[in-house]
């Protein structure tokens, strides 16, 4: 793997990973109240962006991480659209 490989990969992994406690605190409680519908209609809409640029390049690691991402936040807007 080169450095650039490397880096991208690291990056994937490290903004991934920094989603993961608010998803699994928000699946646990299903508290929502605290969360824009606004920011993550858009924040989810900018993940599938990056996922399709991804792919587009085909740069893997970043594929890869907005798919994880993706998965999480969408699971996040629908709570957020169910529980409000």
């Amino acid at each position: 793997m080169n450095l650039t490989d490397f880096i991208g990969t690291l990056a994937a992994v490290l903004t991934t990973a920094s989603f993961l406690p608010q998803a699994w605190h928000t699946f646990q409680t299903k508290d929502v109240s605290g969360i824009s519908l606004g920011m993550y209609s858009a924040f989810t809409s900018g993940v599938a962006c990056w996922l399709v640029y991804g792919w587009l390049l085909g740069a893997w690691p970043v594929v890869i991480a907005n798919l994880v991402t993706l998965a999480l936040a969408s699971a996040i807007l629908v709570m957020k659209l169910r529980y409000r």
